[in-house]
């Protein structure tokens, strides 16, 4: 049987991808106000590892936990979900 991973994996959209193997992502989640009891949008940005630097600006990619990998990094893209248009 195959093992269940523990670790978190999110959809993201590419931010950046200036730096050399890195890319900077950010996250989209629903939040409900604490007194509207509206869902507002918060964002996250990270950082996340792309060994082939194959990933450019407004393309959707899944990030999986890692070890850390720099100062900053903490991510590894996995795929990208889809291309920018």
């Amino acid at each position: 049987m195959g093992e269940q991973s523990n670790k978190r994996t999110i959809k993201a959209i590419v931010v950046s991808s200036k730096m050399d193997k890195t890319i900077v992502v950010r996250a989209q989640r629903l939040v409900k106000h604490p007194v509207f009891h509206k869902y507002v949008r918060s964002y996250v940005k990270f950082k996340a590892h792309d060994e082939k630097n194959t990933c450019n600006v407004g393309d959707q990619v899944l990030i999986v936990e890692s070890r850390p990998l720099s100062r900053e990094k903490r991510w590894r893209m996995v795929e990208v979900l889809e291309k920018a248009k």
